[in-house]
């Protein structure tokens, strides 16, 4: 599970053996919320409005890079 990033206490997940759509994990504490990369809507989980903030922030400005790693890291959902 390769961690891809880590600022104020939030990590970023972007795993092999994933499922579409192209999405990217974020953990803090105990909690997890899945965002969809290409559209920044929010898939599954939760997290607190500021670290939210963060987050949606964060795949917007990296949204180019993060698609192409979730296909590196997926070919087979090509």
């Amino acid at each position: 599970m390769p961690r891809i990033e880590s600022f104020n206490g939030i990590k970023f997940y972007v795993y092999n053996g994933d499922h579409r759509p192209p999405h990217v994990h974020a953990t803090y504490g105990e909690y997890e919320v899945l965002v969809v990369i290409e559209t920044g809507k929010i898939y599954a989980g939760d997290l607190p409005i500021k670290q939210l903030k963060q987050v949606l922030d964060w795949v917007a400005g990296n949204s180019d890079w993060l698609v192409e790693l979730f296909y590196e890291l997926n070919p087979e959902l090509k």
